[in-house]
């Protein structure tokens, strides 16, 4: 019982910024830190994704001692999945509120 079997998720962090709630961020710095945040959340998705398919791999041909990772690499993977997609839906209405903006 002395090690886990379950790891925990990684928060998304952002280590370029100072840790205050709003950050003002401009231009190649602003750009870097967008991108930054959705090149992590994608590559969560994959890493989930990847790690989901192993375990059903190894639940499929007997090679699993406990079974209920599979339901927990299934859970992890739509929760980064789910982030994915918010983060998706938040870039998308932010520039649509951008492009309403009359100057």
């Amino acid at each position: 019982m002395g090690e886990m079997f379950i790891t925990p998720m990684q928060p998304i962090t952002l280590s370029d910024l100072s840790g205050s709630d709003t950050v003002k961020v401009k231009g190649e710095a602003g750009i870097a830190v967008f991108k930054s945040v959705f090149e992590e959340a994608i590559n969560e998705v994959r890493t989930t994704e990847d790690t989901l398919a192993k375990n059903q791999y190894l639940l499929a041909t007997g090679q699993i001692e406990d079974p209920h990772t599979v339901a927990i690499a299934s859970s992890e993977a739509q929760l980064a999945s789910d982030v994915l997609v918010s983060l998706r839906n938040k870039a998308l209405e932010a520039y649509n509120e951008i492009m309403r903006i009359n100057l």
